[in-house]
């Protein structure tokens, strides 16, 4: 009985996760007072007023493996960009946990692979992964994280990709990143 309620508990989560709209960042949100990129905070601590940035996007993930924005856009004029990831869910990081971990397109699997053997106390990420441009810490529901990079570690000429690392997460929680005049 157990077994059944497991597997249905699953296919529910996995219907669910199915269900979300691919849109673009609407880079209109900046992130919460600065949080550098090894440090996470409720959701209640992060209540300062929220400013427009164009160099800065805010991603929000949710219990169902899922971000709400399916593509960011970076201005080629910014010198550093800001992504904040606030988790809308309530499940702990141990079994829900998600960050944003951006590389080229052609390292994503290797970094993925890499990032599970790393295991959670590393937050799913090989460290000093030279292949990975970028990463938040892995959150998990109610919180809320922040990573800033520089805008020309990114080369006009390459793909990239933001995904989250948590095991079984980067098939159904990433995304594309293009740079733009």
């Amino acid at each position: 009985m157990k077994t059944y309620l497991g597997l249905i508990a699953a296919a529910a989560l996995t219907l669910s996760a199915c269900s979300g709209e691919n849109k673009p960042a609407e880079n209109t949100a900046a992130p919460s007072p600065t949080v550098a990129a090894s440090e996470s905070v409720t959701v209640a601590e992060a209540s300062a007023p929220m400013v427009a940035d164009e160099c800065s996007t805010l991603i929000n993930s949710n219990d169902a493996m899922q971000f709400d924005v399916k593509e960011i856009s970076i201005k080629s004029s910014c010198k550093q960009y800001t992504i904040t990831l606030k988790h809308t869910g309530t499940i702990a990081k141990q079994a829900m946990g998600h960050n944003v971990v951006i590389s080229k397109v052609s390292d994503k699997d290797a970094v993925v692979k890499d990032g599970i053997d790393a295991n959670i106390e590393a937050d799913y990420v090989k460290p000093n992964d030279e292949r990975v441009v970028a990463q938040t810490k892995l959150i998990g529901g109610g919180e809320e994280t922040s990573v800033t990079f520089d805008v020309a570690k990114l080369a006009k000429s390459e793909a990239y990709e933001y995904f989250c690392t948590f095991p079984g997460h980067a098939a159904l929680m990433s995304g594309k990143i293009t740079i733009v005049e």
